[in-house]
């Protein structure tokens, strides 16, 4: 057995050192299920920002041996889960936080609640509001949320990066994750019971984007020049469309709440914006039957769409961005949407936080709308 629970709650860290003023290193970024705050992992701690209007909600600063690698936030409650730094058990040796557990945090009693340990390190967390997944490097755990049991484990293909994403629709749970082969990927429907892979990339896997209800997919690979988007229930490949011609690190992909649009980030320094042919109007609002799937059968209009394949070359098949906007190459930038409408919202390494806006008749160049650097909060307030 590769985990071990420990449901009962464990020793809290000492409290918050409110003297310190050295700038913290980020080791982490991610936003929460609905895009609306960002986590920030630092080696002091972690941090908690609302996108609109910006501002930061909390910080829980454990001192410098209290290195966080990551922190995962479920939706806007008090609940978090995190993984530390520090490598290997004891846990709490000079109150480091090990990179083989996931800390379960409950920030109205500012202690652990629970952990999940673990014989290797914790390479990404995902959660849901009934169910924690744990990912390893050739492994993943789903557990259940309230008492902390082994649900189903998984085997991937190397997997550094922690790839894999969930559904937030409450019901249905739809997980995507490598699968065992390279530029394989793996979907499982909670509900049907049903495992589906996709051979979706000739190279390796470098990142995913699901949407809400986990009906659709994106996926990239190492080589970063497509996207592809595809049906989660049938397999099929529903558009392709292109970065650029130039290899790239595929930083971030993040679909738009009514899958219109799909942004990606990647090394080279700029965020694209692509047009999706899904008709958004049974996407992201339809909630009326989300605890059950559609029957592959009888797919919607929306997934049974199929790229037209002409007689020009492969390049000019795939579509190219409407808008984008340029920032720091090499610097990771992850991208999300805001909820203003035709917004995205970008998060730098370096602490940089822009809010940006595409115009989708024109496309070009966004339009900056905000600019702050979220590590200096003297800055922003």
């Amino acid at each position: 057995m590769d985990s071990q629970t420990l449901p009962h709650p464990t020793p809290s860290p000492p409290p918050p050192n409110s003297n310190t003023t050295v700038t913290p290193t980020l080791l982490h970024l991610s936003f929460n299920q609905d895009s609306g705050c960002f986590s920030a992992a630092t080696d002091q701690g972690f941090r908690i920002y609302n996108c609109d209007p910006f501002r930061e909600i909390f910080r829980r600063d454990f001192g410098p041996a209290a290195a966080i690698s990551l922190v995962q936030m479920l939706f806007r409650c008090n609940i978090l889960a995190f993984v530390g730094a520090a490598p290997g058990p004891p846990a709490f040796s000079d109150h480091r936080f090990p990179a083989n557990k996931v800390m379960i945090w409950d920030d109205h009693q500012s202690r652990c609640i629970g952990e999940l340990s673990f014989r290797s390190e914790v390479k990404g967390v995902r959660l849901r509001r009934d169910r924690i997944v744990v990912v390893l490097l050739y492994k993943i755990f789903v557990y259940n949320f309230a008492d902390l049991k082994v649900l189903h484990q998984i085997d991937t293909f190397v997997n550094p990066k922690g790839l894999c994403e969930v559904s937030n629709v409450s019901g249905t749970m739809v997980l995507v994750c490598p699968g065992l082969q390279k530029g394989q990927v793996r979907v499982e429907h909670y509900a049907s019971k049903r495992t589906k892979f996709l051979m979706a990339h000739d190279s390796r896997i470098s990142c995913f984007a699901l949407t809400q209800d986990g009906r659709l997919v994106a996926t990239a690979s190492s080589k970063g020049t497509l996207v592809r988007v595809f049906n989660t229930l049938d397999g099929s490949l529903l558009q392709e469309v292109r970065r650029g011609a130039d290899r790239a690190e595929i930083y971030s992909l993040a679909f738009s709440a009514t899958a219109q649009w799909l942004a990606v980030s990647s090394d080279k320094g700029t965020v694209h914006v692509f047009g999706l042919k899904v008709d958004s109007g049974l996407l992201g609002h339809d909630r009326s039957h989300s605890a059950t799937e559609p029957n592959p059968s009888n797919p919607s209009p929306a997934l049974s769409l199929s790229l037209i394949k002409g007689v020009l070359p492969k390049y000019f098949n795939s579509e190219r961005s409407v808008a984008q906007f340029r920032l720091q190459e090499g610097l990771q930038h992850i991208v999300a949407f805001g909820h203003q409408k035709n917004t995205v919202v970008i998060l730098g390494m370096d602490g940089s936080f822009y809010r940006c806006q595409f115009d989708p008749a024109t496309g070009g160049e966004m339009t900056q709308l905000e600019y702050y650097n979220f590590l200096k909060p003297e800055e922003i307030f």
